[in-house]
């Protein structure tokens, strides 16, 4: 009988900061600029700041909105490609202090993390590395101006959650004036460790997005689908923002050597920018539920784009939709079957109740179920006493120890049966792994197995809907 000393990590674990942002699950991404009134997606950047102008700009409305959807936090661009600042920059014309909105005194940045304050919401920024407004784009003294706007943005609005960053990298634009096409080194023109070194000073808890993390990843596309196989752990020294494997960027990389799991981001709509045509083209309820699964299902986090409209709202057709998705993610998790069964286990780390079966259904993050070393091969077994029937399982892992399992099936057996019969099979788990069974299946026993893991599986939780 082993003692019962807690699992050593298994490869590298998650940082506070990123323990927490796993915690959030879902938060939004709001898409705003020049763009919504030139119904484009990508600006020019020789947009005049004038265009700028929202008739009814209400940070407030769109809070509330992610709120009900149960967001967690919302992330604003606040410059996009065309170089156009949501905030009144010291370090260009480019920017709302020069656009008729509120008479030049407005500030987009400061009114949206103001109400995500109000409303209980955590604030990110993303400012996009390419500037095709920016004469000096594609020279050295770009990124001194990149920086000290960054710096405003770390400074002057409060705690962010996410600093995003993607992989923009050059091509044509207005480029104050010269109408040309530039092109830079993406490896090495935006000197990336120590542009991030900037939010580690400034914004400490905030966590760094991009394709190379270096705390989250994209998931290597827009669809809104997490991997199947979806590993946290991936090498992102192998990765620029711009430069990186997409198929590494789903599954991640099994036994890499940095944690830097997957967020799906993907839009409300077909464009990340509102456009009026598109109203009738809204995601509905159940493709928002889809995508719920494939990605917080799926051991990610999802970053589901809100664009307002030219008034500064969230549109009644994204709206109605939220609202209904809310609805059925509320119904589909409203009652947790497994608090109510015995729980048990064939293998328990030193036979201590520190890691026994039961701490999976207690809904407590810090308890955890534990197999002996060397043990990666187990199962769980939940007894009702009675004929019960679910359609959905949840599984985490205790991941402060890492991500361990490679394989596990659900299986059932009913009233007076022998043999356990397999309803569903996945691979990875990760953070949270949910699986929709085919069908709804009654019975009175449920056997959640490990059929292989990278060390002794450390459970946190399991929860079985119908």
């Amino acid at each position: 009988m082993e003692h019962p000393f807690p699992p050593v990590p298994c490869g590298p674990i998650p940082s506070k900061r990123q323990w927490r942002w796993h915690d959030l699950e879902f938060y939004g991404f709001v898409h705003f600029t020049v763009n919504t009134f030139t119904d484009k997606e990508w600006g020019f950047g020789d947009e005049s700041p004038e265009v700028f102008n929202p008739t009814d700009f209400d940070a407030d409305q769109i809070a509330s909105v992610a709120v009900e959807a149960g967001m967690r936090g919302l992330i604003l661009t606040a410059k996009h490609h065309d170089g156009f600042c949501l905030w009144p920059s010291r370090h260009t014309e480019h920017s709302v202090r020069n656009s008729p909105w509120r008479n030049g005194k407005g500030d987009v940045v400061r009114e949206l993390s103001d109400a995500c304050a109000r409303h209980g919401l955590l604030f990110g920024v993303y400012l996009s590395p390419w500037d095709r407004n920016h004469p000096a784009y594609g020279t050295p003294a770009y990124i001194e101006y990149y920086r000290n706007q960054l710096r405003e943005l770390l400074r002057e609005y409060g705690p962010l959650f996410e600093v995003w960053f993607d992989g923009a990298n050059g091509g044509d634009g207005y480029y104050g004036g010269a109408r040309e096409t530039r092109t830079i080194d993406k490896f090495t023109y935006y000197d990336w460790e120590n542009t991030w070194a900037l939010v580690r000073e400034l914004q400490p808890d905030a966590v760094i997005f991009s394709d190379a993390g270096p705390d989250v990843r994209w998931c290597g596309n827009e669809r809104g689908e997490g991997g199947e196989t979806n590993w946290c752990t991936v090498d992102t020294g192998e990765f620029v923002p711009g430069d990186a494997n997409r198929e590494i960027l789903l599954n991640g990389l099994e036994g890499g050597p940095h944690w830097a799991p997957s967020e799906v981001d993907v839009s409300i709509r077909p464009g990340w920018f509102y456009h009026a045509k598109e109203n009738d083209e809204v995601k509905a309820a159940r493709a928002l539920l889809d995508i719920y699964y494939q990605s917080v299902g799926r051991n990610a986090c999802l970053n589901l784009n809100l664009p307002p409209d030219p008034r500064g709202r969230i549109h009644e057709s994204d709206v109605e939709q939220l609202r209904a998705f809310r609805r059925e993610l509320d119904a589909a998790f409203a009652r947790d079957l497994a608090p109510g069964a015995a729980v048990s286990a064939d293998n328990t780390r030193g036979n201590a109740a520190l890691y026994a079966p039961a701490n999976v259904a207690d809904n407590d993050p810090a308890t955890f179920w534990a197999a002996n070393d060397g043990v990666t091969h187990a199962a769980l077994v939940f007894d009702f006493g009675r004929e019960t029937s679910f359609d959905k399982v949840l599984v985490r892992e205790f991941i402060p120890l890492g991500q361990r399992v490679r394989r596990w099936a659900v299986q059932v057996r009913g009233n007076g049966a022998f043999a356990w019969e397999t309803v569903a099979q996945a691979t990875t788990v990760g953070r949270q792994r949910i699986l929709r069974l085919p069908r709804s299946v009654t019975a009175r026993e449920v056997r959640i197995v490990i059929l292989d893991a990278r060390a002794c599986p450390a459970i946190q939780r399991v929860s079985l809907y119908g």
